[in-house]
């Protein structure tokens, strides 16, 4: 196990025992994968003080020993572009204080990704030139993949290298000459993927990319060429910080974080103040299979946030609380992380019960759901572990694509939702007043409240326009009667 074995060698330079640690994952780790990163570390016998994002990490080795005691501050890119994961991040840098304005990044981008593409290109080669497709061969996969990685790292500093791997298939010696051009192309779409995402992170920050005052690579795979050539170019010819080691960064700002943790007396690490934000929205499942945001993307962490959810039945006594993770309108278009219920209140009309729903998110990134019936006290609460909600390693990225992608559709959607939303509370309210009878002389109303519920049924995401349409008709209605 990597963990175990990383501890071991702590445990045999340090010569001590090693129980705690600050454990650095990607930004865009989404729950389930945090949790997982903390029960493997148990596992391999390590206390987990802290879950520190790895663009944060790289962001403190960067500052603390230049900008972390400016007091005028400064916005601080991270480029973070590893062998498997891409994240970038923007935090704004001032007196020890680390605050996360905007985290964007790709769970499944990296030098890998890289390696994959050269290898494929390899592997068609040798088929034109041999007749024999080596695909299905895991040993000669594994050896290619090797020499494709070595010649990855030859073209950062050489213009050409040469793939010789000796009895590659079948005894055949391959060699093949390839250029850090050929490269490039192999690989262009996935480098424009990461220029993207870095103008996605300041979009969302709301920042323009003038304003950013330090640019920091992280990541061996900052070390491509084209890779520095392109966000050097997006940032319209800064120059970028290689002051430390992209391969070393992550570590260390991980080892600031835990000197302070453990209480050792330094002023710049008794100031450091980390602000973390949350890389998805957060919400509950409403009438409709829409998702109610609770806390939305890019808020910062530790956060606890409340909101006030109702039936949306007569007489229940009983109701289900489902949480999404994601981007979209509609649940389906999300992630599920878990659902729990609340029951045992007492029945009554449609919307009358309220329930005050919290989501607690920890400096971990940990998230915890609770629930309470204002009448009755009632309670129950979800700690969100569930091993099928965990992202692929896609996913992530997909949510935030397609929701810009659909961003005009859902905003549409939202808009019928919200209306058919007011028109049904609407209803109901005025059928709660006449069985009441606080309002009379009401068949007429009656009518039209019961053929509105029924078209409120058969119409899911109804026009706008026709929704306010009955609501006004319904006003005037009820306008035109007696009130007590």
């Amino acid at each position: 196990m990597i963990l175990y074995k990383m501890k071991e060698i702590a445990e045999t330079y340090l010569d001590c025992p090693v129980e705690d640690a600050v454990v650095t994952v990607p930004a865009y780790f989404n729950d389930a994968q945090r949790r997982a990163t903390i029960d493997a570390c148990e596992i391999a016998g390590l206390n987990v003080l802290c879950i520190m994002d790895e663009p944060t990490a790289a962001a403190v080795a960067y500052g603390f020993d230049k900008i972390s005691t400016d007091s005028a501050g400064k916005n601080v890119f991270i480029f973070d572009l590893g062998g498997g994961t891409f994240d970038v991040s923007l935090l704004f840098v001032k007196n020890g204080r680390f605050e996360v304005k905007a985290v964007a990044g790709d769970t499944h981008l990296g030098g890998e990704d890289f390696d994959n593409r050269l290898m494929n290109y390899l592997i068609d080669e040798f088929k034109n030139k041999y007749n024999k497709d080596i695909r299905n061969n895991q040993r000669a996969l594994r050896t290619l993949r090797s020499a494709c990685e070595q010649a990855k790292r030859n073209l950062s500093s050489l213009a050409q290298t040469v793939v010789n791997v000796e009895s590659l298939y079948e005894g055949i010696d391959f060699c093949h000459h390839i250029n850090r051009c050929q490269f490039e192309d192999l690989n262009m779409d996935l480098f424009t993927k990461c220029i993207d995402l870095v103008d996605k992170c300041l979009k969302d920050a709301s920042i323009d990319k003038e304003c950013v005052d330090v640019v920091v690579l992280v990541g061996g795979s900052t070390r491509i060429p084209k890779v520095k050539e392109l966000l050097s170019k997006y940032f319209d010819g800064k120059q970028l910080s290689k002051g430390i080691n992209p391969d070393e960064a992550v570590a260390y700002g991980a080892t600031v974080q835990a000197a302070k943790l453990s209480g050792q007396e330094s002023r710049e690490i008794e100031d450091l103040e980390l602000i973390n934000v949350t890389p998805l929205s957060l919400g509950i499942e409403v009438v409709g299979d829409v998702m109610s945001v609770v806390i939305p993307r890019n808020t910062r962490i530790p956060t606890k946030q409340e909101k006030v959810f109702t039936t949306s039945r007569d007489n229940a006594t009983s109701v289900i609380f489902s949480v999404f993770q994601g981007e979209r309108v509609q649940t389906k278009d999300n992630y599920f992380l878990g659902k729990f219920t609340l029951s045992g209140f007492a029945p009554a009309p449609r919307g009358v019960p309220n329930f005050d729903v919290c989501f607690d998110i920890n400096a971990n990134g940990i998230l915890n759901v609770s629930a309470q019936d204002r009448t009755s006290g009632l309670n129950n609460k979800l700690t969100v572990w569930n091993e099928e909600a965990m992202l692929n390693d896609e996913a992530i990225e997909k949510i935030i694509s397609n929701a810009e992608r659909y961003r005009t559709k859902d905003e549409e959607c939202r808009r019928k939702y919200e209306a058919k939303n007011s028109l049904e509370r609407y209803v109901y309210r005025v059928r709660n007043a006449i069985r009441d009878k606080t309002i009379t002389n009401t068949v007429t109303l009656e009518d039209a409240i019961q053929k509105t519920l029924i078209w409120l049924e058969d119409n899911k995401f109804p026009d706008v326009s026709e929704s306010k349409s009955r609501m006004e008709e319904l006003k005037r209605m009820c306008a035109l009667i007696d009130h007590d």
